[in-house]
């Protein structure tokens, strides 16, 4: 016997997210700043064990692939390609680009082009900048930040090359390294990069021992996603009251 069915309208607006193959953080992050109620899709791309310039630019080859997982059906508002680093070595127009190829969406985002969004709502222009990477892949996103008018004149890093080991510093060490960074004066605000970084549950603290705003790559990434979506977004620190 066949039975006819009532459907039931989208869940409107949409959300894509392109997260790393080796991310283990970014995903939970955003559901936990996102109403329950959003429609969220999430796709992988290919990323390398080892994070390099050439490891980052190696996704450019694969995010149209990887948008093109996305549900066809879905009417998205916004899809976000999640690498911070990897935006700053690819390029964000050319990384809209790929991620239009491969679905339709409204808008596309990522977590650079959303700092240096936030950057603008706060007014600031000096960050203290807390990367989990070696410097060679921390001098790119630090050109692109001053190529729009950020300068990060305190920066620190773990100096970490391995993504698995990443998602494993402790919040006391991340907490510990941005108070003294902003301890060293000179900035407005401290950024916290990387998606694969656990930062969601030590904004608040920071913000508190310092003084200071303090933003991150997933942070960012949610409040971009959420304002041009139109989407209340439980975004923690003061970028959530922006």
């Amino acid at each position: 016997m066949t039975y006819p069915y009532a459907t039931v309208p989208d869940l409107d607006p949409a959300l894509g997210l392109i997260v790393l193959q080796a991310d283990e953080t970014l995903e939970g992050d955003m559901r936990a700043m996102l109403p329950l109620e959003t429609a969220l899709y999430i796709s992988r791309v290919p990323s390398g064990d080892d994070v390099t310039p050439e490891t980052l630019g190696a996704m450019a080859a694969h995010l149209t692939a990887s948008a093109a997982l996305l549900p066809k059906a879905a009417r998205f508002a916004s899809v976000g390609y999640g690498c911070t680093s990897g935006s700053a070595e690819i390029g964000s127009d050319r990384v809209a680009g790929f991620i239009h190829d491969g679905v339709t969406t409204d808008h596309v985002t990522n977590p650079l082009a959303a700092l240096i969004a936030a950057c603008g709502a706060l007014g600031v222009t000096r960050l203290a900048l807390l990367s989990p990477y070696v410097a060679e892949v921390s001098a790119t996103l630090r050109t692109a930040l001053a190529g729009q008018g950020i300068t990060t004149p305190a920066f620190g890093s773990f100096d970490e090359a391995e993504e698995s080991k990443v998602v494993r510093i402790a919040p006391e060490s991340i907490i510990a390294a941005a108070v003294d960074l902003a301890g060293q004066g000179g900035t407005e605000a401290i950024f916290l990069s990387c998606t694969n970084l656990r930062t969601l549950g030590v904004i608040d603290l920071i913000e508190a021992r310092t003084g200071m705003p303090c933003l991150s790559s997933n942070q960012v990434l949610a409040w971009d996603m959420a304002r041009q979506s139109g989407i209340r977004a439980k975004i923690p620190g003061r970028l959530g009251k922006v």
